[in-house]
């Protein structure tokens, strides 16, 4: 017996692999930067760091991040191509939060079996993203594990990496008492908490074809609504004026990915009336029944990113962000807590939706 067909014999569908390389090259193609150099298909892919020299102090930063169990609902729906986008959000916005550039990513797509169209479905959304970012899809990976994984499972994950100037990273060491907090709006859900959401959804027996008026959609579409990608645009903010810190709001809420980007001696009080959640995290929360606490531990209610700045840096923030269609808002503000290790105190109740 031949190797390929032993290999097949197996549950591998070699041809399946190529063919959904063929599929995906000019999906990928279309993400790359000029200093990309060589095509889809080697064993590493190449980019030329003397675009690096135009930087005093270059500085390379680095992401790795999955999609978690938002395949799930991808997957029951039929529907792959904006898992990229999420992927390439959880990846791209932790590292602008500290003022790098992305640069190029990377991907990891593992399945029970290679469907050619869903793979490269999944990757169109990635480059799309990519593009979106301004970074380019630089390489990646397929592999199929027939016998580990259903035929009809997938994960996707990936890395990036991007370059910032060394004294123009942005962190905890620049925030200042009498500093503001200036909310960028969530696309919804995002990708994280979903464990929780589908345990919720699951329990209640509401099927993800249900259509929910207050959502303006079928609950899997509501479900499944891309992450934002906000590395373009937060560069566009960091470029047009002073920001200190920046936070990705990912699993762990608000208030926990906030403190990350804080010194000690400050607290952050912000005003929950200061805007309205989409109304999926109210239904999540009042089916579930789940307490302020602990939906404010583990969904983001409404905020992608959290920007630290001074207060005269606010109207040129919003001008650029209400210019790339992103709603912010001031969210609370930065006091001296000397001797004190920072905090993060939420007051008050939501507007309703």
């Amino acid at each position: 017996m031949a190797a390929e067909s032993a290999y097949a014999a197996a549950g591998v569908d070699i041809v399946a692999g190529e063919r959904a390389v063929e599929l995906m090259k000019a999906s990928v193609a279309a993400s790359h930067r000029p200093e990309v150099l060589g095509g889809l298909g080697g064993f590493a892919g190449f980019f030329d760091a003397s675009a690096l020299a135009r930087y005093a102090r270059p500085v390379l930063a680095t992401s790795t991040d999955g999609v978690g169990t938002k395949v799930a609902i991808a997957r029951e729906l039929g529907i792959y191509d904006t898992i990229g986008w999420d992927l390439v959000g959880m990846l791209v916005d932790d590292l602008v939060v500290t003022g790098a550039e992305p640069l190029f990513v990377t991907d990891y797509i593992a399945c029970g079996k290679v469907h050619p169209e869903r793979i490269a479905a999944i990757v169109s959304g990635i480059a799309a993203a990519c593009t979106a970012a301004g970074a380019a899809l630089l390489g990646g990976e397929t592999a199929e594990h027939p016998g580990l994984m259903d035929a009809e499972d997938f994960d996707v994950a990936g890395a990036t990496t991007g370059v910032v100037e060394y004294d123009r990273i942005l962190g905890a060491d620049r925030v200042r008492p009498g500093d503001v907090v200036l909310a960028l709006a969530s696309s919804g859900l995002h990708s994280n908490g979903y464990s929780l959401v589908r345990h919720v959804f699951a329990k209640a027996g509401w099927a993800l074809e249900r259509d929910v008026p207050e959502l303006g959609s079928t609950l899997g579409e509501a479900l499944l609504t891309p992450t934002r990608v906000y590395a373009k645009d937060l560069l566009a903010i960091i470029d047009a004026t002073e920001v200190h810190s920046i936070s990705h709001i990912t699993g762990g809420g608000l208030a926990n990915n906030l403190i990350r980007v804080l010194p000690d001696g400050v607290a952050v009080d912000l005003d929950r009336g200061t805007w309205a959640p989409s109304p999926v995290f109210g239904l999540v929360q009042d089916l579930g029944g789940i307490s302020q606490p602990d939906i404010e531990a583990t969904l983001n209610m409404g905020v992608g990113m959290a920007l630290v700045l001074p207060a005269g840096s606010v109207a040129e923030a919003q001008r650029v962000a209400g210019a790339a269609g992103i709603a912010s808002w001031v969210a609370g503000t930065v006091s001296a807590t000397p001797d004190e290790p920072a905090a993060v105190r939420l007051h008050g109740a939501h507007i309703e939706a």
